[in-house]
């Protein structure tokens, strides 16, 4: 069993980004579980000055669903051509661990007007050596559609399009 962590880098109950993600979910094969990390605004503010057996519950539980992970799937909003103050957080409390290091990433995109936020990810990442998976990668057109998880998997072309993402991160952890 293989277990992929979802990020949503948006903290929206009504999430374009949440919401593929959840589709996502629902539309992993056999043998992958993917789990939505679903503490992102219970981090604090990033502090350095925190030691690691100093560090708050929340940042703990976060580093140890990371490390359960056999890969990862972000999707994120853009926010003034840029990542949200939220997803950045996270990643700032990995610096200095070796959380990421090697760790297959790939990003899902809901809406093809994001390219700053995924061009910003993408080199996050790849400085916390993380080792993005371009070709898992997937955008699709979800911005105005008000679609829930099961509108997105009801779309052929949209639950296509993630099954292929999902496969090629597959692949991927398995090479």
């Amino acid at each position: 069993m293989r277990t992929f962590l979802a990020i949503c880098g948006s903290l929206r109950r009504s999430s374009s980004n949440k919401s593929l993600l959840e589709a996502a979910a629902l539309l992993a094969p056999d043998g992958v579980t993917i789990s939505l990390y679903e503490g992102m605004g219970e981090l604090p503010a990033f502090n350095p000055d925190i030691a690691d057996d100093a560090q708050p519950a929340s940042v703990t539980d976060f580093r140890a669903a990371l490390g359960r992970a056999d890969a990862v799937i972000i999707s994120t909003p853009e926010y003034v051509h840029s990542l949200p103050g939220s997803l950045k957080n996270a990643l700032d409390w990995l610096v200095g661990t070796s959380d990421l290091v090697d760790k297959p990433v790939t990003l899902f995109n809901a809406s093809p007007r994001s390219t700053y936020a995924v061009a910003a990810l993408n080199e996050i990442l790849t400085v916390m050596s993380g080792r993005v998976v371009d070709d898992a990668s997937i955008t699709l057109q979800l911005s105005g559609r008000d679609l829930d998880a099961a509108g997105i998997v009801a779309e052929p072309p949209f639950s296509a399009e993630i099954r292929r993402g999902i496969a090629t991160l597959l692949k991927a952890v398995e090479a």
